[in-house]
């Protein structure tokens, strides 16, 4: 197996409205024909596959089926609020129920309950800013073009001027504070070393479960996106092959490494100019969170002993 693109198939959920004069009835269609339940069965396989190493992350952090259920049923009601209207008209309760299967009294409760889910990308994304800033901006490079030693403390100090000037209006010691925290740069006498080519957030679990959320969702919504849109696909791009040696392996991860690193830096540069935060006098409509996601594929696969 090479490289692979985007998929050519669909899986779609198909609801049929059933128009009546005191009112609107929604039914979802069952998997009755042989093409139906064998699409059932196919998103069955698929989705239970994407579940697997989420399940993985569940069970090492103690997490019961019971808990997780009503996580899952939190996510059906806010996905069918969100996205599952009728003429761009927000869902009533009983469309919710209809739609996801859950009562409408379960779905009231829900509704009313306080938001507490927090992707982690706002509050990670100027930490990101500001260590991609110490990583391309010359100000803060030395002569062969790596990070150079800041110095924090004063106002005009080289720390304090990055922060000031990719951090936005964060103070320059709530920044060190979180970079130091999650072990991103390690801070000694005034001087603040970067530890890692990125916001790479080691020593906080917290911060890297907001990250694993971020990377995972934002993967997943491109997906989904190209299952259910047959035109306008986005980007979906991947190589892999099954019988590579331990020494393949090595060789591929420093060259893989390297190139994404170079990829990603020069279309930081690209994506960068077009991003309202970093260029307050960018001119244009609309707004949108664009970027591009690389990630490194493996599983072991035990080796068959020729007989």
């Amino acid at each position: 197996m090479g490289l692979l693109s985007q998929p050519v198939s669909n899986v779609q959920l198909h609801l049929l409205d059933n128009l009546r004069s005191k009112g609107t009835l929604y039914r979802r269609l069952r998997p009755n024909s042989i093409h139906d339940r064998s699409m059932h069965e196919s998103l069955q396989k698929a989705v239970t596959r994407v579940l697997s190493p989420l399940v993985r992350l569940l069970l090492r952090h103690g997490v019961s089926h019971a808990e997780f259920a009503n996580w899952a049923k939190q996510s059906y009601v806010i996905e069918a609020g969100e996205h599952f209207g009728i003429d761009d008209k927000s869902p009533t309760v009983s469309r919710i129920a209809i739609v996801t299967g859950i009562n409408r009294k379960e779905v009231k409760r829900i509704r009313e309950l306080p938001s507490e889910v927090d992707t982690g990308v706002s509050k990670h994304n100027r930490a990101v800013r500001v260590v991609t800033g110490w990583l391309q901006d010359q100000d803060f490079q030395n002569s062969r073009g790596r990070p150079k030693v800041l110095d924090y403390g004063d106002p005009q100090d080289s720390f304090n001027q990055l922060v000031k000037r990719h951090g936005g209006d964060v103070p320059a010691r709530a920044m060190l504070d979180e970079l130091e925290r999650v072990g991103t740069v390690k801070h000694a006498k005034g001087k603040v070393t970067l530890l890692h080519k990125g916001y790479v957030p080691h020593e906080s679990e917290s911060a890297m479960l907001d990250l694993f959320s971020t990377s995972a969702t934002d993967l997943l919504t491109t997906l989904e996106h190209n299952l259910s849109q047959s035109d306008h696909r986005r980007l979906q791009m991947s190589v892999a092959y099954d019988d590579v040696t331990t020494e393949g392996r090595n060789a591929f991860a420093r060259l893989s490494a390297e190139q994404a690193m170079k990829l990603l830096k020069d279309l930081d540069k690209s994506l960068s100019r077009y991003d309202r935060g970093n260029n307050p006098a960018t001119k244009g409509d609309g707004k949108h969170r664009i970027g591009l996601g690389v990630y490194w594929i493996e599983d072991a696969i035990e080796e068959s002993n020729p007989e």
